[in-house]
């Protein structure tokens, strides 16, 4: 009690809770809020999941027509959508953990009047076909995005939006057929499709729980400004990836994917997918060619080969096969020319060569050839051959061009005069510049491009034991190419782990790194070692996570780290710590009346002068918890009458209070206690 001035004030023990709503969150677990939520604005919204600071700049074009609001989260999702009239949605699969054909159907099974848009690459594309033919999905976007496509897009799906509302089909859908009948959903089933969608998030479903400070438009972080676009380079890429997907590979002249990635090249070289669209042009060039050598179609298979060097002229895939489509020409004109000499009949093997060497043309001038030959020795014919070898060693023309180089004239001559001295002689010669050209690019530590010269010394007669030894030489090479490879990613990926980016970027983070060791070798000690220290490391990050009570990234970091090879002790150890943490969460959270706990030391509240001497009385309303060694702490004001006199003298009065520690299994834990302290004075 408080004497002075013939007043007091008096805490009653009844501990009445302040009456005021009850806020769940999507887990329905009680929330406690002394602020009113914000109002959600009544225009219907398109929300965005991205992580794309381009993606976002470009959605800023858009017009204040329909609010747009970003989240860089998968979690945030929900409760953009619970919280807002979202009409449209545009989802970025970059920026999900969820297989992204689950999260759409999930998404659309909930809102049935949401329209989506994916943004993605071609494999997301291909795992959201059958939703896209069936109309869940209603474009797909593929990324990088141009703000044309966007402004497209978006318009149409506002307006499909719009038609499904008003129960009109679109006709013109991707799906191509008109249903029976459209009905918008009810208040009621939108309703059941919340609670519905809160059971999914209470169970550990696709969505996860807010936490309880968010308001439903609360603002995302703002996203780095993107580097300047240069739009021109990006249609022209655009254009290509287009035609090239749509098979117009060299053709029509102007609007093929080689002519436009070459242009798109010139205009951004640094820009690496300009290159990498060549490369997969010449690819297909190659692929096709090889296709088309394996069918004996010689024409057509040295066409391709053509249209790829032109990309490329010192691809060393296209030296290769160029080399085959010619040998195999050469072979063909070797096997006639040899036939005809084994018979006896010199002169149609000359023809025969001499029809072949005049640029790889089947020669007309068969006549003229027969007249030579009656004019010109064998032994001319052969010098001639050889002489023409001689020249093209000097040129370099090992093997190339079919037709025109010293094997293919070496190999002439020696079919119409094996035995000759000479022939044995211009053979050793190019036998030993071919085992030059192998130690030349061994020199270099071009494994590849030695073992194609392995190849056709190894064709064109040189010794066994000599490409034995060249073959042990290259893959020495390839070894120490694989090892400084191996030991840079390693130094890559501990260099990521030590800055702390081990998941982000996705492709400039240790997780990626570890992936290129994965590929280069499974097995190397570099690649153990790291896949251990990245399963070291995501342990740890899920148990900080659960330590500050971070839930949803504790589960991440820990499907990482069973990705990442940890072993199930470990990750059950996690999850048993989580588990706890929730579950002494949730009991913290629930309010006792503070008369159920025990009050070891009670210090009176001092009755506020002003009040005495207006001779006022009324009540506060306090919420407090009670630490685990009795202390009280985070005191908070629920309500008061009169507002604004007596809330600082209870305030003070509890935070001196000592309770008797609440108990759990045997072990003192903080509670969460409330009453109501009434200021009354003597009658």
């Amino acid at each position: 009690m408080i004497p002075p001035a013939g007043g007091h004030a008096a805490w009653t023990g009844t501990s009445e809770l302040f009456e005021q709503p009850t806020v769940h969150d999507f887990a329905g677990t009680p929330v406690v809020s002394d602020t009113p939520r914000e109002r959600v604005p009544t225009g219907e919204s398109l929300v965005v999941l991205t992580r794309d600071a381009a993606l976002v700049e470009t959605l800023k074009v858009l017009g204040a027509e329909h609010t747009v609001v970003t989240v860089q989260a998968e979690s945030d999702l929900a409760g953009e959508l619970l919280g807002r009239q979202t009409g449209v949605a545009i989802i970025d699969a970059a920026a999900i953990s969820t297989a992204v054909e689950r999260l759409t159907e999930k998404l659309k099974s909930q809102f049935p009047d949401l329209v989506l848009i994916v943004a993605g690459r071609l494999d997301d594309q291909s795992a959201l076909a059958a939703q896209i033919t069936a109309g869940t999905v209603y474009r797909f976007l593929h990324k990088p995005v141009s703000e044309q496509r966007v402004r497209l897009f978006v318009d149409a799906a506002w307006r499909r939006h719009g038609e499904e509302l008003s129960g009109v089909a679109d006709l013109m859908g991707t799906t191509g057929v008109l249903p029976d009948e459209r009905t918008s959903p009810s208040p009621k089933a939108l309703l059941v499709g919340g609670v519905a969608l809160a059971a999914l998030v209470a169970a550990g479903g696709w969505l996860l729980t807010l936490k309880p400070s968010a308001t439903p438009n609360s603002t995302p972080p703002t996203a780095p400004a993107p580097a300047t676009r240069d739009e021109q380079f990006e249609t022209l890429l655009a254009r290509a990836d287009k035609t090239f997907e749509a098979g117009a590979i060299v053709t029509p002249a102007g609007e093929n994917a080689a002519e436009l990635y070459v242009q798109a090249f010139h205009r951004n070289g640094s820009d690496p997918r300009a290159a990498a669209g060549i490369e997969k042009v010449i690819d297909k060039l190659l692929s096709a060619a090889e296709a088309q050598l394996a069918a004996q179609h010689l024409e057509e298979a040295q066409k391709l080969t053509e249209q790829a060097r032109a990309l490329k002229p010192d691809h060393v895939r296209v030296a290769f096969l160029a080399a085959q489509i010619g040998k195999e020409r050469e072979r063909s004109v070797l096997t006639q020319a040899r036939k005809a000499a084994s018979s006896g009949n010199i002169e149609e093997a000359i023809a025969v060569l001499d029809g072949a060497a005049r640029e790889g043309k089947r020669s007309t001038l068969v006549a003229e050839a027969r007249q030579e030959l009656e004019q010109k020795k064998l032994a001319d014919r052969v010098s001639d051959y050889l002489a023409k070898a001689a020249d093209r060693l000097r040129r370099g023309q090992l093997v190339e061009p079919a037709q025109d180089n010293a094997r293919f004239f070496i190999e002439s001559a020696r079919a119409v005069a094996p035995k000759e001295a000479q022939v044995r002689q211009a053979e050793q010669q190019l036998d030993e510049r071919l085992v030059a050209e192998v130690r030349k690019a061994l020199a270099a530590g071009n494994a590849e491009t030695a073992q194609h010269w392995i190849d056709v010394a190894a064709d064109s007669g040189v010794s066994r034991d000599d490409i034995t030894g060249l073959t042990r030489e290259a893959q020495r090479v390839q070894t120490n190419a694989k090892a400084d490879a191996m030991a840079r990613l390693a130094l890559l990926f501990n260099q990521r782990l030590t800055q702390g980016r081990v998941l982000d970027p996705p492709t400039d983070c240790a997780k990626f790194f570890l992936n290129q060791l994965v590929q280069s070798d499974a097995t190397h000690p570099s690649t153990v070692l790291a896949r251990q220290a990245l399963a070291n490391r995501t342990l740890e990050e899920a148990r900080a996570a659960v330590r500050r009570q971070d839930f949803t990234g504790a589960r991440r970091w820990l499907t990482e780290a069973h990705a990442a090879g940890s072993d199930e002790a470990s990750i059950s150890a996690v999850e048993h710590d989580m588990t706890a943490a929730l579950d002494n969460t949730k009991r913290e959270a629930e309010v006792v009346n503070a008369g159920s706990l025990v009050l070891a030391h009670y210090a009176p509240p001092t009755f506020p002068a002003g009040a005495l001497q207006r001779r006022l009385s009324g009540w506060v309303d306090v919420q407090f918890v009670v630490k685990s060694d009795g202390l009280v702490s985070d005191v908070i004001i629920m309500g008061a009458e009169p507002v604004g006199i007596f809330e600082q003298a209870a305030v003070d009065a509890v935070k001196k209070w000592r309770y008797k520690p609440a108990q759990r299994d045997g072990h003192a834990v903080d509670q969460r206690a409330h009453l109501r302290m009434k200021f009354a004075l003597d009658k």
